[in-house]
């Protein structure tokens, strides 16, 4: 199903895009816990199954809380169509396999999320694909990359955890003269404040379990695209390898969206705030924030950016025992791989979230042993501020 267009703007799309009523006229959406759909004929089930005519078939493949998420993400996304996933690496993999042979050629940006690598480094040429790394924010490297034919690119911008950004525009430009498709994780910026699509990406990928649920209690992703490249490559991988999420999820997703604005606007606000202030202090070796004018990309953050997120990313003194020392001595900031949520996290990337990583790769990445990465929650800023303090007198 192809999204509707419904003329409002995105503070109304958050809200009411997608909501289909029944009968009953129920306030919220109708919860459809259901695995399957009932025919009323033989010849009706035939003509579902021959794609004749627009029914719900089975969970698998369609169902119409699941369609209210797919219709409310899309519409403010400005995506023809999106197709919901279990889970946000779901939404990778299924994006990226439903097009990709035996023979074909990836062009990746080397900053990524470590399952995200590990897909490209390891599984995918394991099926004859060859992946190609560049220096995402060295444009030369992707022109160079791209001077010969490629299938698919992919990138994360603002990447995880260094929050480093790749020319969206140009990049496309130069990928799709190789005959590529463009394949940005948007999870970091959110579909608030930025738009890959319109800046001519070709598909976008979402944890949906990040900033879009918020609050840490579900699982999800999804995957935008046009309608054409859906219907020829995506829903036939979907439909036949299971990727779906529940509809259970879906319906706590879709009650989260009309939040999210809210939410990730005040946690945005708080995290400018909070980088600002930490640049100054004296155990924290950097601070890497896109909306700070001292990030070496903030330029290009202004110019495809409408704001820059809750994502703060600091380098404390004294390597991974200083970063230990920290993390142990929050008694706010919660430990936890997660980010997006409404409770701050932090975690240390180079042990957690990218350490399957080879070392020499993250070091390249600017992914050292004094890195923490802190997700900024709804929580007072002066709360957050202290925390902060005592646990940095912590670093050595």
């Amino acid at each position: 199903m192809t999204s509707k267009i419904y003329g409002w703007r995105r503070a109304t799309n958050l809200v009411r895009a997608g909501l289909a009523r029944t009968l009953n006229n129920e306030t919220t959406e109708t919860l459809y816990l259901n695995s399957g759909f009932v025919f009323n004929s033989a010849a009706e089930a035939e003509a579902a199954f021959k794609g004749e005519n627009d029914v719900y078939i089975y969970s698998r493949y369609g169902n119409p809380t699941v369609n209210v998420f797919e219709q409310r993400l899309a519409a403010i996304e400005g995506a023809e169509m999106c197709r919901a996933t279990a889970t946000g690496m779901a939404a990778v993999f299924s994006a990226l396999s439903c097009q990709l042979k035996s023979g074909d050629r990836i062009v990746a940006a080397r900053e990524l999320f470590g399952s995200c690598h590990h897909i490209l480094s390891e599984i995918l040429p394991r099926w004859g694909i060859e992946t190609a790394f560049v220096n995402g924010s060295n444009l030369d490297s992707w022109r160079i990359a791209l001077s010969k034919p490629a299938n698919a690119v992919f990138l994360e911008s603002p990447s995880n955890p260094m929050l480093d950004l790749v020319d969206i525009a140009a990049v496309a430009e130069l990928a799709h003269s190789a005959g590529a498709k463009v394949i940005v994780d948007n999870v970091l910026a959110t579909p608030l404040f930025q738009n890959p699509l319109a800046l001519g990406a070709d598909i976008v990928v979402y944890s949906s379990t990040k900033h879009i649920d918020g609050h840490g209690r579900c699982l999800g992703g999804a995957v935008l695209s046009s309608a054409a490249w859906m219907n020829e490559h995506f829903i036939p991988f979907y439909r036949n390898t299971g990727p779906s999420i529940s509809s259970f999820n879906a319906w706590i997703m879709a009650k989260s969206l009309e939040t999210m604005e809210l939410r990730v606007e005040r946690m945005t606000s708080t995290a400018s705030k909070i980088a600002s202030w930490l640049s100054g202090h004296e155990k924290v070796l950097q601070v890497r924030y896109p909306g700070l004018a001292n990030h070496p990309q903030h330029y290009l953050a202004r110019r495809q950016m409408i704001d820059y997120s809750n994502i703060v990313t600091i380098e404390v003194a004294g390597g991974k025992r200083g970063a230990f020392n920290v993390l142990d001595s929050f008694s706010l900031i919660d430990l936890s791989n997660n980010l997006g949520d409404a409770k701050s996290l932090a975690c240390h990337p180079a042990t957690t979230t990218h350490a399957r990583i080879p070392a020499d790769e993250r070091i390249d990445c600017g992914i050292t042993d004094g890195i923490l990465r802190i997700s900024v929650g709804l929580e007072h800023i002066d709360d957050l501020m202290e925390d902060l303090l005592q646990a940095l007198a912590k670093a050595c």
